[in-house]
């Protein structure tokens, strides 16, 4: 199962996933880690800077090129401080996609950040505070997930809100998540864990943060899915992927919940499990980041054994066939490819699959960012740029015949309904409805 090629695709295969990059630890024991060669490979074409939302927005942002290979070898040739414009960069990676020779970009980016959080940012500054908070949603989730009715209405009221924003910087002009009444886990738990048993089909479930607390109903469709294409599913424990912590610079909190994911999970892959994760920015996590930036025994089994939830169905099923034969009432949808699934090669494959489904009209609403980058639109001062960055979405959306949206990705989900007041789905959720 795991060592099936995706067809037409090959950076899809366990084998690519890993070859094109070496493990870097971020926290050495000597101070012999180097990036220069990736740095050197830079030939200054810009392409990374072109293809970079922020910069585009930000006049007073320098762009991936200077954050990357330049800053790389001033730092590394010159002792010198890491720019503090780094934490403007919102690790969307496009700049990876865009390089045409392989310069590991965010690599480059989230190295430079850790080191910037953990030796020149003051730990007692509103942006750290506010920065540690974000970056641990995971943490603050499962506390408001204690009491979820309470916690809806304290996050939701517009006077906490403007506290918020005086005293953390988090902006009070966005809507909080709420918080699911049961969360996934419990619904798992209650169940009585997985329904369908297999030798040969087998996946465990990195269901991530915000489908836990936040949108169980895109893990239940994604375990009610998998069962009906006789999938052995298990939910193992587990932490953040870590995408938040990455974007904000708290590698030290990234490492821990690595070495806890990797533990879990890896030890699943000789019993002929596969990972799967319904978010593009948990893949991502586990694939590229996990392996780029810790060295801890595991990770590059767990990065080639991890993919997309809908890619790995596409893999090793005849989804296509699935849905051809398959009908829903009519809808209408406006996708939004995230920008990590575009980092993974996947923008294509929900417009692909859903366009030969009976009933279902679905436009891809370009290839812009969606703004919010995560945690990047949720903090004051970038509130305002996110949404600058957000327009060519937004105004696609509007035009397009759709009016419900459709991502992966549960923070693009939010800068969806948020730009635009539409509802939004998950491709797992169009899946179940017409197939189970």
């Amino acid at each position: 199962m795991s060592d099936a090629e995706s067809p037409g695709n090959p950076t899809l295969t366990p084998d690519a996933q890993t070859d094109d990059f070496e493990a870097v630890e971020v926290f050495p024991d000597s101070t012999d880690m180097d990036l220069r060669p990736g740095a050197d490979n830079c030939y200054k074409c810009t392409a990374c800077d072109v293809s970079c939302p922020v910069a585009e927005v930000d006049d007073e942002f320098p762009g991936p090129k200077f954050q990357g290979p330049e800053q790389w070898r001033l730092k590394r040739k010159e002792d010198e401080a890491v720019d503090d414009s780094i934490m403007s960069c919102s690790n969307c990676m496009r700049c990876d996609d865009a390089c045409p020779s392989g310069v590991p970009l965010s690599q480059m980016h989230n190295t430079a950040r850790g080191e910037y959080v953990d030796e020149q940012m003051d730990k007692l500054s509103r942006e750290y505070i506010r920065n540690r908070i974000l970056a641990n949603y995971g943490t603050l989730a499962q506390l408001g997930s204690m009491f979820p009715r309470l916690a809806n209405a304290v996050m939701g009221n517009s006077v906490v809100q403007r506290i918020n924003e005086k005293v953390l910087g988090i902006t009070a002009e966005r809507d909080f998540p709420e918080f699911a009444t049961q969360t996934f886990r419990e619904w798992w738990n209650e169940r009585g864990g997985p329904q369908v048993r297999s030798e040969e089909k087998r996946v465990a479930y990195f269901h991530g943060c915000y489908s836990n607390y936040n949108t169980p109903e895109v893990g239940k469709a994604m375990v009610r899915l998998f069962e009906s294409f006789g999938y052995e599913v298990v939910v193992p424990k587990q932490r953040c992927s870590g995408t938040p912590m990455f974007a904000n610079g708290m590698l030290d909190d990234a490492k821990r919940a690595a070495g806890i994911n990797v533990e879990n999970f890896a030890g699943l892959i000789p019993e002929g499990y596969d990972i799967i994760a319904s978010c593009t920015s948990c893949s991502m996590s586990l694939r590229q980041e996990y392996p780029e930036l810790f060295d801890i025994d595991g990770i590059e089994d767990l990065s080639a054994h991890t993919y997309e939830a809908l890619e790995y169905l596409r893999i090793h099923e005849d989804l296509e066939g699935a849905v051809r034969e398959a009908s829903v009432e009519d809808q209408s949808f406006a996708y939004h490819a995230p920008c990590h699934g575009r980092n993974q090669g996947l923008d294509r494959q929900a417009v692909e699959l859903f366009r030969q489904l009976d009933g279902v009209e679905i436009e891809d609403v370009g290839d812009s960012c969606s703004g919010i980058s995560g945690t990047y639109g949720w903090k004051e001062e970038k509130y305002d740029k996110s949404m600058q960055i957000g327009a060519d979405m937004f105004d696609h959306m509007e035009h397009a015949q759709g009016n419900v949206g459709m991502t992966e990705c549960p923070t693009c989900s939010m800068q969806m309904e948020h730009g635009t007041g539409y509802d939004i789905k998950h491709p797992l959720q169009l899946l179940e409805e017409a197939l189970v």
